[in-house]
């Protein structure tokens, strides 16, 4: 399954986003504009997903005031900036996003903050050959399931914000070390917790398909309904396809996504269920965005930790 964007969806996203970035440039920056960065002397940066935020609000520390424009439950696949989006943008420092397709609908806007501002898309600095694609050639852009990816993008991002502010280069080091012990600990925690799954027990099935790169670092098999992109469509194959492997391995859960409709996955569990198996919600995880800024899952670590939990008890046979 590979990604086939909405023509007539990306078009009107494209000219909303024209609109919205003509008016900023007729108006000029007013002072109306959303401000981060309140405190003197901050760095002012803005992402487009938590996951990049949050991390880099605990390299940055004191040094910076950093915002997201996706929040829980937000979908980048289908993310279209908003002209408050655009202000917050233009009021920034400096801009990071993932990249890889991965905001496909605010391209654009990526190349023309860049002309004004330092502007990274963290994920286009990692080495191809540890990108993993598609059937039709596709990269997938959900790296920061692989810690060791997400480590080196964030690294990528720490390096940019020392040549910012070059006077803060020790500081922001010492704070990337100290964070990255702690990705350290929690890849050998989950690859040893999610290693007590059975062999045959080890298929995780979702909404979509985010957790390549999750499955290749905790080996086990992964099946997402929809391919890269949530705008994929998802086929009546697709969801027998998906039962018979699920009949064939007797696996006992499936898992839906915090930003993605889970009609596809209860269509999966019905379908199971008249072929005779009883296959469980084994639960909701985190994928495309985070939790709520200020839970356990509204950290990068926090997310990571819930979402192995959740697939260990679903599919050990050991949970609650």
């Amino acid at each position: 399954m590979g990604i086939r964007l909405g023509k007539w969806r990306v078009w009107m996203g494209a000219v909303a986003l024209a609109a919205a970035m003509a008016v900023m440039t007729a108006c000029g920056d007013t002072g109306n504009g959303s401000q981060i960065g309140a405190e003197n002397g901050k760095i002012r940066i803005v992402t487009t997903i938590a996951q990049i935020a949050e991390p880099l609000s605990v390299i940055g520390g004191d040094k910076v005031s950093v915002q997201s424009l996706m929040g829980p439950g937000v979908d980048p696949h289908l993310y279209n900036a908003t002209q408050g989006d655009i202000g917050k943008l233009e009021n920034s420092d400096m801009i990071f996003y993932s990249g890889l397709h991965l905001e496909a609908n605010m391209v654009r806007v990526f190349d023309e903050m860049g002309k004004k501002k330092p502007t990274l898309g963290i994920g286009e600095t990692l080495s191809k050959d540890r990108l993993l694609k598609d059937e039709e050639g596709n990269t997938d852009p959900h790296i920061w399931f692989d810690i060791e990816l997400w480590k080196q993008s964030l690294g990528a991002a720490t390096e940019k914000l020392k040549e910012h502010a070059a006077e803060h280069a020790d500081y922001f080091e010492a704070n990337k070390v100290n964070y990255f012990a702690e990705l350290d600990a929690l890849k050998a925690e989950s690859v040893k917790k999610l290693g007590e799954i059975p062999k045959e027990k080890r298929v995780l099935i979702t909404a979509h398909d985010a957790f390549g790169y999750f499955g290749r670092m905790q080996g086990l098999e992964v099946i997402g309904l929809q391919g890269l992109s949530t705008e994929d469509e998802v086929g009546l194959t697709d969801i027998e396809d998906t039962v018979k492997l699920l009949t064939d391995h007797k696996v006992p859960a499936v898992f839906v996504e915090s930003s993605i409709n889970p009609a596809s996955i209860q269509a999966v569990i019905e379908g199971a269920k008249k072929k005779g198996l009883d296959v469980k919600q084994g639960g909701e995880l985190f994928s495309d965005a985070m939790g709520a800024a200020g839970s356990k899952e509204g950290t990068y670590t926090g997310m990571y930790r819930h979402n192995v939990e959740t697939i260990y008890k679903a599919l050990s046979g050991k949970g609650e």
